[in-house]
């Protein structure tokens, strides 16, 4: 068990590690300054001529807002007909067939909005075209959206007074060519030598040694899973995700793949302290998203390494603590990890089964998402983080007596209101939408709803509960990861997380994004004696603590039905 200690420690100081430097270079590409990837401008040129756009253009929040929010409706239009007519298309060697309507309406979304929720069974549920020119191809865009979004928050924070906030076009494509193309290269040659796949062939027919025959699947999915988990996206080329080992073969891939998806995240912190020249800021940021990571992954590794007490009650030894659902390579302490990780980050790539998870893991799981912004996704994880920031800023002015001011400018009623509204939607969405699910299981059991809702749960009771909520607030979060025990693909749960997770996509992006636009415009007020400081530990304090609050106040009796009666019924 020391030995798995070690093994996470060592992830964990590793991507700090690199996460330093990569930040100041990310710093070096939104600033325009000259880095070693500069031979890629030709690449550029080409594609900003092809395209008819000039990337020096000036756009203000609204333009870019506008621009982000069109070629993302393209894109899912582009993706829900692909799904639809898959088996129809070349690049089809296992002739998997089509999607279902509301499959890819729920597919398109989820890979649109960087959530990568699954409903399709994996690698028999799309096809090598799908997969690469679809699945693939929206993991590299939509990782780059949010990226190129907290970009213009990052440039309205920078000025003193501005009305631009960044191109969208130049920083999205530069973020794709000088930030996701070149290290997902070097993630997928990595796994190819650890023996992932990375060719075109069909199933492939072995012989077990009991004398079974079975058939499994291949295919490119390398580069696939080089950036899925790269740009916070999560989806599984194969079904199990990360816990099939073509997926993730050995140790070595197991830390590869948890470095990849923390390490942009990680990364853009360190980014805005360089980039707008507050470094201060950075730290005070980068300390309170680590101790709210910790607050949730030490009882998580605590509560897998010891297991399942009930367990331990029939006499049943458990001396590698709790295995269900977990790949003996990796073991308890390595799958707790990955469980809180991919969860706040927003990835939702799973090396073990989360179904399977002690009662208090899965609370941790499920406030790890219902926060959103310790670290999170590609861009959108600070993006979220500044709504917190907004809202203690204006707590700390009404405890003083001021006007609100954050960096330079004042915060009025305005931001307030759009900072409330993004905290408050999501607090709508998830209890709403697990609401419905549960009145439409109680009372309409027998519905026809593809499968019949009395199908949904594989387990009653609280954990039964739990899966609802989970699967609610995975969409509303864009994370993907699910407990299996629901069943997803039907109708009703298509289209229930198709629109929580547009609407938990955009919305907290257009949210940060229009209230920097807006503190931008205004007039600079120099700092003086009775300015608020936000780059000191006790302003990082007031931040973690309308993090706990809120969170209370918001998702308390949910919780309190779910993984806390579990937890409470299995030590009682």
């Amino acid at each position: 068990m020391n030995t798995e200690l070690a093994g996470i420690i060592a992830t964990f100081l590793i991507t700090v590690l690199l996460a330093v430097p990569l930040g100041k270079y990310i710093s070096r590409i939104f600033s325009g300054e000259k880095t070693f990837t500069d031979f890629l401008l030709p690449l550029e040129g080409f594609i900003f001529r092809w395209c008819n756009i000039d990337p020096r253009q000036a756009m203000t929040w609204k333009e870019f807002l506008k621009a982000m929010l069109t070629i993302n409706m393209l894109w899912m239009i582009y993706a829900f007909f692909l799904f639809l007519f898959q088996g129809h298309l070349p690049l089809n060697p296992d002739h998997n067939p089509n999607m279902t309507a509301d499959l890819s309406f729920n597919t398109a979304i989820s890979f649109v909005t960087n959530t990568n929720l699954q409903d399709y069974a994996g690698e028999t549920g799309v096809t090598y075209l799908t997969q690469l020119f679809v699945i693939t191809f929206l993991q590299f865009v939509s990782a780059a959206t949010g990226i190129a979004c907290l970009a213009a928050l990052f440039n309205a924070l920078k000025e003193k007074t501005t009305k631009n906030v960044g191109n969208f076009w130049n920083l999205f494509v530069k973020t794709v060519t000088r930030l996701l193309l070149p290290i997902a290269l070097i993630i997928a040659t990595l796994l190819i030598f650890h023996g992932t796949p990375a060719s075109y062939d069909g199933k492939d027919t072995l012989i077990t040694l009991q004398g079974d025959t079975m058939h499994v699947s291949r295919g490119p999915a390398a580069g696939m899973i080089a950036i899925k988990h790269l740009g916070t996206n999560g989806g599984g080329w194969f079904n199990a995700n990360s816990s099939h080992p073509l997926e993730n073969p050995d140790y070595f891939t197991n830390m590869l793949e948890l470095i990849a998806q923390v390490l942009i995240p990680m990364a853009m912190i360190f980014a805005m302290g360089y980039y707008i020249n507050q470094k201060k800021f950075a730290k005070v940021t980068f300390l309170v998203m680590t101790v709210g990571v910790f607050c949730l992954l030490i009882p998580t590794v605590i509560s897998e390494i010891n297991g399942n007490p009930i367990i331990a009650q029939m006499g049943i030894r458990q001396p590698t603590g709790a295995m269900e659902g977990k790949e003996v390579r990796f073991g308890p302490a390595a799958s707790g990890y990955w469980s809180i990780f991919t969860t706040v980050i927003s990835t939702g790539s799973v090396n073990s089964m989360h179904d399977s998870a002690m009662p208090l893991s899965i609370l941790m799981q499920l406030l790890g998402m219902m926060v959103n912004a310790f670290y999170g996704g590609c861009g959108v994880g600070i993006l979220n983080y500044f709504i917190y920031v907004i809202i203690a800023v204006f707590i700390s002015g009404l405890m003083v007596g001021r006007t609100p001011e954050f960096m330079g400018h004042k915060v009025e009623a305005r931001e307030v209101k759009i900072a409330a509204i993004v905290i408050l939607l999501s607090a709508f969405l998830i209890k709403g939408g697990t609401a419905l699910a549960a009145y439409t299981l109680v009372h309409h059991p027998d519905a026809n709803w593809v499968f019949k809702p009395s199908g949904w749960l594989n387990n009653p009771g609280y954990h039964g509960f739990s899966e609802m909520l989970y699967q609610v607030t995975s969409s509303n979060a864009n994370n993907g990861s699910a407990l299996a025990g629901l069943n997803g693909n039907n109708v009703f749960w298509n289209v229930l997380t198709g629109f929580c997770m547009l609407t938990g996509r955009f919305i907290p992006i257009i949210g940060p994004v229009a209230i920097g636009g807006l503190l931008a415009g205004k007039k600079y007020i120099p700092e003086s004696a009775g300015t608020l400081k936000v780059d000191s530990v006790t302003f990082g304090t007031m931040i973690f603590a309308v993090i706990i609050i809120l969170t209370a106040l918001s998702y308390f009796p949910p919780l309190a039905l779910g993984p806390i009666a579990e937890y409470f019924n299995i030590y009682r």
